[in-house]
């Protein structure tokens, strides 16, 4: 099917349309929500629409004028400790044709390598390592080689075992691509992780390819080494900006999805980027969070009714 882009509307009546969706446990939480935010919003120079309901928990509501990133700055700030995710964005190309995503805590609820390092008995020495990476307290390279070098000599058994053990996909990430691929975008799973993983978890949840990297092995061993060059944070940039070129796709029509400190270029360069449980280095940074909802809130925040999901 077609991508879905919005008309121009905003350019054609000289005011901005911007998108404003919120995403809680259930209506009346978001409904009261919107109803305490609105008064302010007017002030803020945005004419407030009547909201919409997108699907359970999730409402949409059409703000004409104002400016992103103030209007978005005082909704987050009122929204308070409320359980609630949102997103405000231009109305105009909010429904994106390409998906970037990362894998671990992301599109799966472990980190693979920290879970393979548990049969290698040495998890909660690469756990560490892995923490203060994912914060951006470590260069990415270097944490990913010494936390691997743990691993020289564990048998490859142990990679199956990982996935078949520990390995599931975050609730809504299967619908969040199954649902985009289905409406014409392309979604790529890129990963710091390896390609085992990724292979496996790219088919399991929709995506159209998937990258990452690749753990050396000798015989049924591994040697502790992973293959150059590394994939880290430039590489996922790399592959933002080479699949949209690739695409003929404007910038603004991408969405990165991601929670630690080696996504963090990718998820500031794209249209909407997204943080997902993520690390406060990435969370300060993001177009908007996912800190409560599923991953079908990205789906919400594109403005999709529950109604265009693709479930299994």
């Amino acid at each position: 099917m077609p991508l879905a882009v919005g008309p121009a509307i905003s350019q054609m009546r000289g005011v901005m349309q911007i998108a404003l969706t919120l995403v809680g446990a259930n209506a009346d939480l978001v409904t009261a929500a919107i109803g305490d935010i609105t008064p302010r919003l007017a002030a803020l120079g945005a004419h407030v629409k009547e909201p919409s309901h997108l699907g359970p928990g999730a409402m949409d509501v059409l703000l004409e004028g104002g400016e992103v990133t103030t209007l978005r700055a005082y909704v987050v700030q009122a929204l308070g400790a409320r359980q609630i995710d949102v997103c405000v964005q231009p109305l105009e190309g909010r429904r994106k044709g390409l998906l970037i995503a990362d894998m671990d805590s992301t599109i799966i609820g472990c980190e693979c390598l920290d879970e393979l390092a548990d049969f290698a008995g040495v998890k909660d020495q690469v756990s560490a390592i892995t923490e203060r990476a994912m914060r951006g307290e470590l260069e990415f390279d270097a944490a990913l080689r010494e936390r691997v070098a743990m691993l020289k000599g564990l048998s490859i058994d142990a990679l199956q075992a990982t996935y078949d053990e520990r390995v599931q996909l975050n609730p809504g990430a299967r619908t969040l691509v199954r649902t985009m691929a289905h409406h014409g975008a392309r979604c790529m799973l890129v990963s710091g992780g390896f390609t085992f993983f990724t292979e496996r978890v790219a088919k399991a949840a929709g995506f159209h390819g998937h990258k990452s990297n690749t753990l050396m092995v000798d015989g049924d061993k591994l040697t502790g080494q992973v293959a150059d060059p590394i994939l880290g944070r430039q590489a996922k940039l790399d592959a933002l900006i080479g699949e949209t070129k690739a695409l003929g796709l404007d910038p603004l029509l991408t969405m990165a999805l991601g929670d630690g400190a080696n996504d963090l270029a990718m998820i500031e360069a794209a249209g909407l980027g997204l943080a997902y449980r993520a690390k406060p280095i990435v969370a300060a940074q993001a177009d908007a969070k996912l800190d409560y909802a599923d991953l079908t809130a990205g789906l919400y925040f594109q403005g999709y009714r529950v109604e265009e999901f693709v479930e299994d």
